[in-house]
């Protein structure tokens, strides 16, 4: 019973998109930049939240190597 009505939903949707017709809408210069200003925004906060996500475990991981290069120097003065 419950895959009939998915069914039928399915047919009313399917049928709204086929008879649908032109709107003739004119979409001007300022909608047009706003839209692509929002789609390079959201590009743009991707890349940065995983540039973010693994800057400081890379950073924490190199800054480790060099410390202990610096300590294994020291020691070899001291000694």
């Amino acid at each position: 019973m419950v895959k009939i009505k998915y069914l039928k939903l399915l047919i009313i949707i399917i049928s709204a998109f086929i008879y649908a017709t032109k709107a003739y809408a004119y979409i001007g210069p300022g909608l047009g930049l706003g839209a692509l200003s929002v789609i390079f925004g959201i590009f743009a906060v991707i890349l940065l939240g995983i540039f973010g996500i693994l800057y400081y475990p890379i950073k924490s991981l190199y800054l480790k190597i060099k410390n202990r290069k610096k300590l294994k120097e020291k020691k070899k003065e001291i000694d």
